[in-house]
């Protein structure tokens, strides 16, 4: 059996190392490991059951007669072509489990950065002699503020706990929430998101991308965010609507913004979003993280021997994905 894999990224942390694939070729030495370039994956699925990467384009399907499984190490799927896969009968997985870690460092370094005055510091150094009474009126104690995580998954449930440690009360918001309680979380529907994001002193937008999704932080709900409430989008950029969250900055109850993800990507240099006082921008770097890839082909690895032994896979992906 062979497999396929392209996993190539401008960051080593994205892209398997030597040791990585003869760590697989170890383990599995029934198993072929094809390792692939993008020019080269066409001719290499030709006679693959299994591909591992980070994209799949929906021209390949017609390539590859014996595919079976694509599987990628990122948490979304919004980047593949998840109906053309079940159209074709072709199984696709994300990977989960690894990604909270990093992004939960990223948010509550952003959050820390907000309530600590810090941007603001940074900014102001540059031209004023002093501006501690500008900080003493801004920072906010995390002890006791409350924190609404929307789309709140496995990322948010470690975001939860980081948040915990810092003595934050947590809101989580999602579509379904759990019937049990969880790292103390309170669950609230994607349907009563207005009344959450009210009580919330941060506001974490971890959504997908999806139908349901698309313009989710609208007019309405920034207007009923708490005032002087930062907003953190680490989800996708398609689910905020950025001319609603200029006004929220400008004229309503935002006291801030940071984001990840942005449309288009990069934003424009004189973009209004770049260069607003109290808008962070990072460069979508939130999972960033040096053992990236060595959980990916863990969990890889995993769902490899789940494949082979005939067991269902973990991170199937499924219409519409789950949010």
């Amino acid at each position: 059996m062979r497999v396929t894999m392209c996993l190539n990224s401008d960051q080593d942390f994205w892209q398997p190392s030597q040791e990585h694939v003869d760590h697989l070729r170890s383990n599995f030495p029934d198993v072929e490991f094809r390792v692939a370039t993008p020019s080269t994956v066409p001719d290499d699925l030709q006679e693959s059951e299994v591909y591992f990467g980070w994209r799949f384009a929906p021209t390949w399907f017609s390539l590859a007669p014996f595919l079976r499984w694509i599987a990628s190490p990122a948490a979304g799927t919004d980047h593949l072509p998840v109906r053309q896969a079940q159209q074709a009968g072709v199984m696709l997985t994300r990977s989960y489990g690894f990604h909270g870690r990093p992004m939960s460092e990223h948010a509550m370094g952003l959050v820390l950065g907000f309530s600590r005055g810090l941007f603001t510091s940074s900014r102001l150094q540059l031209t004023r002699l002093w501006w501690k009474d500008e900080l003493a009126t801004e920072f906010f104690d995390l002890a006791g503020a409350t924190m609404a995580i929307v789309g709140c998954g496995s990322i948010g449930a470690h975001l939860a706990r980081a948040a915990a440690a810092f003595r934050m009360n947590v809101i989580g918001v999602r579509r379904t929430p759990p019937t049990d309680a969880q790292d103390g979380i309170r669950w609230v529907r994607t349907s009563a998101i207005r009344r959450a994001v009210a009580d919330a002193d941060v506001v974490i937008d971890l959504l997908p991308a999806t139908s349901e999704t698309a313009g989710y932080f609208d007019q309405r709900v920034f207007n009923s965010c708490k005032p002087g409430a930062i907003f953190i989008n680490l989800g996708r950029a398609s689910t905020v609507d950025h001319t609603a969250l200029l006004q929220a900055l400008d004229y309503g109850p935002l006291g801030g913004a940071a984001l990840d993800v942005t449309t288009p990507r990069p934003l424009p240099m004189e973009d209004t979003l770049r260069l607003h006082p109290r808008v962070i921008l990072t460069p979508k770097s939130a999972t960033f993280s040096r053992f990236y890839m060595d959980e990916a082909i863990t969990f890889f690895a995993d769902n490899l021997r789940r494949y082979l032994d005939g067991v269902s896979l973990h991170g199937l992906a499924t219409l519409p994905t789950e949010g």
